[in-house]
């Protein structure tokens, strides 16, 4: 009788699962958000299978972020200068979000016919112009862009207020002059648009400096490369030099911690799994998704980190 108690003192107890009913904000359909949480959704059913994982579709990452903020979501990937844009503005209950995990980077594209005049973004003045949907981190993007290039969205263009599920479409049928996307490489709904139209990407990095001088919300743009075989068929062999941003994954300090260690534990684990359908989410590294700037990591996902150190 006494071993038995002295060996059940012993052995540490263990916190039961985490289970119940989450909300993950996504994306547009088509959209890599969208096609992440899909698998994301599938592998959390494996990893923790008390917890119901529901997708919510949405116009990106402005509305994501305000969702989450304010307990509509649970969790939501966003782009970070959405996220430091919310910050800065005084967003209802910003200082309450937590990240997870940094997870990938968005390359914004800009996306012509073939045998358009357009050589850079300043060429788009009175154009017909995706420019992504109203709460879409692709039309916070484009604005700073296209003010980088001396135009104004509002007035200097004709802005097409529509995401990556329409856009495609819209130029391939004439509807649209142009439109601009940031995603994951490679963007399938890109992809499958390269299939049937002949289309070109429009080189962005000549707009840094000048995207720089915006001021700190824009600190969180960076040069980078869309190599050769990002679009085979659509660059023939040529990089393109665009902005990328970096995609967090984010809570508020409202979840909890049991709850937020595992998920952020899936997230890191998924990592090859989902990457065999989502070539983006192969950059998820357990070395970088500490990198969370400008938000703070949760207190479960610090626990997963320290736990997971080599």
């Amino acid at each position: 009788m006494v071993c038995g108690l002295l060996a059940w003192w012993l052995v540490p107890s263990r916190a039961p699962a985490p289970s119940g009913q989450i909300t993950f904000a996504t994306g547009v359909r088509t959209g890599v958000y969208e096609r992440y949480g899909t698998l994301f959704k599938q592998r959390l059913a494996r990893d923790l299978p008390r917890v119901e994982l529901t997708l919510q579709h949405s116009e990106g990452s402005v509305q994501n972020v305000a969702r989450v903020a304010s307990g509509k979501a649970d969790f939501t990937i966003s782009a970070s200068d959405a996220l430091a844009t919310y910050q800065q503005e005084g967003g209802k209950d910003a200082s309450r979000i937590r990240a997870c995990a940094r997870l990938y980077d968005d390359y914004m594209h800009l996306v012509v016919p073939r045998d358009s005049p357009v050589s850079s973004a300043k060429d788009l003045e009175g154009m017909r112009v995706g420019v992504g949907e109203k709460r879409s981190g692709v039309s916070l993007v484009t604005s700073r862009l296209l003010r980088a290039a001396g135009l104004d969205m509002e007035h200097d263009v004709h802005p097409v207020r529509e995401g990556i599920d329409r856009m495609p479409a819209l130029l391939s049928e004439g509807k649209l002059d142009a439109f601009f996307w940031s995603g994951g490489l490679p963007t399938g709904a890109i992809e499958r648009l390269a299939e049937r139209t002949d289309i070109r990407l429009v080189q962005l990095g000549d707009l840094l400096p000048r995207l720089h001088e915006q001021g700190h919300r824009t600190g969180y743009y960076r040069a980078a490369v869309m190599a050769p075989d990002a679009y085979p068929t659509v660059q023939r062999g040529r990089s393109v030099k665009t902005v990328a941003i970096a995609n967090l994954l984010v809570t508020t300090d409202r979840t909890d911690p049991a709850l937020t260690e595992g998920i952020t534990r899936s997230v890191i684990k998924s990592r090859d799994q989902i990457g065999r359908e989502v070539h983006a989410a192969q950059k998820v590294d357990l070395r970088t998704a500490i990198y969370t700037d400008p938000v703070p990591l949760h207190e479960g996902a610090r626990r997963y980190y320290r736990s997971a150190k080599p």
